[in-house]
């Protein structure tokens, strides 16, 4: 069992930036690739980033390359998402998740899952 707390989360200005951690406690967290999803409603969950469980590989999803940056501490057993120049479609619900298997984009890779951080970026 892994449990993941995300936090950070906050309204920004367009333009702005955010970080966001995810703690993660239980099992090993460096054995893990990690994501970060997001959902604004009514859309559906919608991949962000993945880490692999060393760090040395990511995978970004094209709408968010270039401004987020993805990395991970495994002594601290924490995982973060930098975010620059936000745009008000970044905005919605911030999630962390965990996979034993390698990293992925689809949702149900994924073994656990954080409650969630709101991130709304508005003028």
């Amino acid at each position: 069992q892994v449990r993941l707390v995300e936090s950070g989360g906050g309204l920004v200005q367009p333009g702005g930036s955010l970080r966001l951690s995810c703690a993660a406690s239980g099992r090993a967290f460096s054995a893990y690739a990690m994501g970060w999803f997001r959902q604004a409603p009514p859309k559906e969950r919608e991949f962000v980033v993945a880490i692999s469980w060393s760090g040395h590989s990511t995978y970004y999803a094209d709408s968010v390359k270039g401004r987020f940056t993805i990395s991970r501490d495994n002594a601290k057993n924490t995982m973060y998402l930098q975010m620059n120049s936000l745009k008000p479609e970044d905005t919605g619900v911030y999630y962390c998740a965990a996979a034993y298997n390698e990293y992925d984009k689809l949702p149900t890779k994924y073994d656990y899952w954080g409650q969630g951080t709101q991130v709304t970026v508005s003028s």
